[in-house]
């Protein structure tokens, strides 16, 4: 596995993103709402990996209510794998306790499923397969 992408959710989306083009030189890769996770998410181009800011669209949200009073919080760490079925039943035979026990869709069509923190020493891990290759 490899990293795929830090999440990190923020209070002002443009401030934010502002932040990371105009001021770090970050690439924009992708903006979308996920509307099933109540999201929106912004990829930045980070060599080889993506930060990921994630916009609540509700405050009363959980992702909101996580972030809390801060302007931006750490979510979590999304790993790429190959095979995301695979891959979860394995981690279940190991005693990981997982938040999602079948892949769903995530930003720009990945597969996605998350591994509860109980499980992980209190870190969101995130398991994605892209929809397509993103290899060179």
């Amino acid at each position: 596995m490899k990293i795929d992408h830090i999440a990190i959710v923020v209070k002002d989306l443009d401030a934010t993103i502002a932040l990371y083009t105009q001021t770090l030189g970050f690439r924009q890769a992708y903006r979308e709402i996920v509307a099933d996770q109540g999201i929106e998410a912004v990829g930045l181009q980070a060599g080889d990996s993506i930060i990921e800011l994630l916009r609540p669209l509700d405050e009363n949200s959980p992702i909101a209510k996580y972030r809390g009073d801060a302007d931006t919080k750490l979510h979590h760490t999304a790993y790429r794998v190959d095979d995301i079925r695979a891959k979860l039943a394995d981690l279940k035979s190991k005693g990981v306790r997982l938040i999602d026990e079948e892949p769903r869709r995530g930003a720009h069509g990945n597969t996605i499923a998350f591994l509860h923190p109980k499980s992980t020493q209190g870190v969101l891990i995130e398991l994605c397969q892209p929809s397509i290759s993103t290899e060179p």
